[in-house]
């Protein structure tokens, strides 16, 4: 009898209680373990595929950088042995807009600019001559197109846009030797003359600066 009432004592229920919490508190984290593992393996094979798709992404990238470089921009114009001299006084170009010639001392500033009034020609050449990119456009050309070259001048150093309402076509680009004639914005010849001119090897003399020049 004394040894029955002993197992069902008190102290003998709470013990077998708080035995109790322990296989359930130790049963909880060995379920929290296992969640925890699943979570992380699935993060892992996650980082995995990502990554995966990430390097795939960036490769189809340089590769698509890399044929629009080697590639000629179809439609075109090429202009060679362009003089370079340094001149204060306004030059007679055989292209409009120029893209090469006698020009001004001081480049017109080139680091992403977007111009919404005529710049001297002659400054613009000199931030062609820097391996720059440049829009033009007239007042024929339509604002979503301006719009959206604007914002891809914009995003790019080396590059500049402004109007020129005397050029043949509503939309052109000109690099150093370079003219190209766009009729949207979306032509998919206007990323590849960006990609292969700015900074291209046509460039006099690539490196030079963009900025510190003339502001309008």
């Amino acid at each position: 009898m004394a040894s029955a009432k002993k197992q069902h004592s008190p102290a003998t229920a709470r013990r077998a209680k708080l035995e109790e919490a322990r296989r359930k508190e130790r049963a909880r984290e060995r379920r929290s373990r296992l969640i925890t593992l699943t979570a992380a393996v699935a993060v892992v094979a996650g980082l995995v595929v990502g990554g995966g798709y990430l390097m795939n992404a960036a490769d189809e990238q340089d590769k698509a950088e890399t044929a629009a470089k080697s590639s000629p921009v179809q439609g075109e114009k090429s202009w060679d042995k362009l003089t370079q001299n340094h001149v204060e006084k306004k030059v007679d170009y055989p292209m409009n807009p120029p893209v090469g010639g006698d020009h001004d001392p001081v480049w017109m500033n080139c680091d992403a600019d977007v111009y919404t009034e005529a710049i001297p020609k002659e400054n613009a050449v000199h931030s062609l001559e820097h391996g720059a990119v440049w829009v033009t456009y007239t007042g024929k050309a339509k604002p979503a197109d301006v719009k959206k070259l604007g914002e891809r001048v914009a995003a790019t150093p080396y590059s500049l846009m402004s109007p020129v309402e005397d050029q043949a076509a509503p939309l052109m680009l000109s690099a150093w030797g370079k003219q190209l004639t766009v009729q949207s914005a979306s032509d998919a010849r206007v990323a590849q003359f960006f990609t292969k001119y700015v900074q291209g090897p046509q460039t006099p003399e690539p490196g030079a600066a963009c900025s510190g020049g003339v502001a309008k």
